[in-house]
């Protein structure tokens, strides 16, 4: 009995002798019996067929190939960020996202230490309605937006977002902040504008469908209206962030980076997508932990390695580890490792400057450069990587109104939580370099950087090809990777928080 096998495109059988060869090689193999082959056309011989519809039959198939490219294919996408790292200024960084059709403005802080994006939302209870930071605030209203669509109890992505909650059959949250702030409200689903950055066609403007929350009600410390925002920008690698939702749609890929500037003026980047340098280095990231947990090993002062138990760093069912976050202004260590730090650093200057407690802090005097007394000290991680740090990087110069006689005081910008066993490094020893944050691969790495100029950027974080973007001119041209200045995107990515003695840190810890 014979096998037939019916090929309906006669365009296709003129190029494809030798697939049809094969096949029927193998149909003899497989089949142990003679095959052959029935060809049948797609339109009979004498009919003519309008041009259109081979057109329109073309053009479906286009379509299908340009979507597979499009989504085997990712681009870079950058947000806006302003803001300040001077803790003594505003100590605030933020973004601008566009949200809902018409699209609106709104400026939320960037958090890397939660994984939802959320915003203040018309009848909010409790929500500023101005702010110090001369930006607009604004109130996003469901019902304006010709595309949005609330979140049902039933709805799979409520169960997958965090701490969400039931109210009404409306999928709704309740967050809480380490700092004594809280918000609650429902879920939506919205357009997020976004400026992405293609491998061939250069920046263009792009959208994603996006769950986000729509707050109802504030409290504490995001109530307060001289650094009052629209909300919050979850940037974590858990539930429904932003950049799980956009690397799940293949709008861009699971890393982002930052490059923060540690000079007065602040400024810096902010891409989903890979900042690439060859002096990079990576830790791996702790599996199945929440935030960007990594495995501190030790502490060293000018090269000389401190007597600190590593247990002290490490997970257990009373220590939280050591986490990378860029929503602390400051750095923390536990007691066990915050005296012997502070006190290798005192040990090393003391000859050189003088030593006085200041409001509970290590400070100095000084007369002189602090990069001419002080010890570098490095941070080092599994993997034989470390982190490298300048006097800068751990001291915070203090007001110069309070010390006399031309001298600077500098007290030690690393903190200490007590007995809450958590490491937390903050954007004072994150400035000044490159972060990349590999989710896909699981590892964070850096290197030492001039944040204030140009950085090449790559849409994958195997550093994959993409275009050059020149930004004096927008000029393209072929590259292994995207070239963008500080200018093009706005200073500066990090989130500060104010100020404190004490951490400020999600409620999810």
């Amino acid at each position: 009995m014979p096998v037939s096998f019916h090929v309906r495109n006669p365009v296709t059988l003129a190029f494809s002798g030798a697939v049809i060869i094969v096949l029927l090689q193998a149909a003899v193999v497989l089949g142990g019996f003679p095959a052959t082959l029935t060809l049948e056309r797609s339109f009979p011989v004498n009919h003519r067929i309008e041009l259109s519809k081979l057109r329109d039959r073309d053009s479906y198939r286009h379509r299908r190939i340009l979507q597979q490219q499009q989504s085997a294919s990712v681009g870079v996408v950058d947000f806006q960020v302003e803001g300040t790292y001077d803790p003594y200024r505003v100590g605030l960084y933020y973004t601008k996202v566009q949200l809902g059709s018409p699209p609106k403005d709104y400026y939320v802080q960037i958090d890397t230490g939660s994984d939802v994006l959320w915003v203040s939302c018309a009848s909010c209870n409790g929500c500023p309605t101005s702010t110090g930071l001369q930006i607009p605030l604004e109130f996003y209203d469901p019902s304006t937006s010709a595309t949005s669509s609330k979140i049902s109890c039933a709805d799979q992505r409520c169960s997958q977002a965090s701490q969400s909650g039931c109210s009404n059959n409306q999928c709704s949250y309740i967050f809480n902040y380490g700092d004594g702030s809280g918000t609650s409200g429902y879920y939506v689903s919205d357009l997020m504008h976004l400026n992405t950055i293609g491998l061939d066609s250069g920046s263009s403007n792009s959208s994603a469908n996006v769950l986000f929350g729509c707050s109802t009600s504030q409290t504490g410390d995001l109530t307060i209206g001289d650094r009052a925002v629209d909300g919050i920008f979850g940037f974590g690698q858990q539930g429904l962030s932003i950049i799980s939702q956009l690397s799940s749609q293949g709008i861009a890929s699971n890393v982002f980076s930052h490059c923060l500037v540690g000079s007065d003026n602040g400024g810096g980047i902010l891409v989903i997508g890979q900042i690439m340098d060859p002096n990079m280095v990576y830790t791996p990231l702790v599996q199945s932990q929440s935030h960007y947990n990594v495995n501190l090993q030790s502490i060293s002062v000018n090269g000389q390695t401190l007597s600190i138990d590593p247990s002290t760093f490490a997970i257990s069912e009373n220590q939280r580890g050591t986490i990378i976050d860029s929503g602390t202004t400051l750095a923390y260590l536990t007691q066990d490792a915050y005296t012997p730090f502070v006190d290798a650093i005192t040990q090393s200057v003391s000859q050189s400057v003088e030593p006085l407690i200041s409001k509970g802090d290590q400070c100095y005097l000084i007369t002189s450069s602090v990069s001419s007394i002080f010890p570098t000290v490095s941070l080092n991680f599994a993997g034989g990587s470390s982190m490298h740090l300048r006097p800068q990087d751990y001291l915070l110069q203090q007001n110069s109104n309070s010390v006399g006689g031309g001298a600077e005081m500098w007290c030690v910008g690393f903190q200490t939580i007590g007995n809450q066993g958590i490491t937390i490094l903050g954007d004072l020893v994150l400035k000044d370099k490159i972060i990349v944050y590999d989710l896909g691969n699981q590892r964070i790495g850096w290197s030492d950087y001039d944040c204030s100029s140009s950085v090449n950027v790559s849409s994958t974080s195997s550093g994959g090809r993409s275009e050059v973007v020149r930004g004096d001119s927008g000029l393209f041209g072929s590259s292994c990777s995207l070239h963008i200045t500080r200018y093009e995107l706005i200073p500066m990515l990090i989130i500060a928080s104010i100020l404190h003695t004490a951490l400020s840190f999600s409620g999810s810890y």
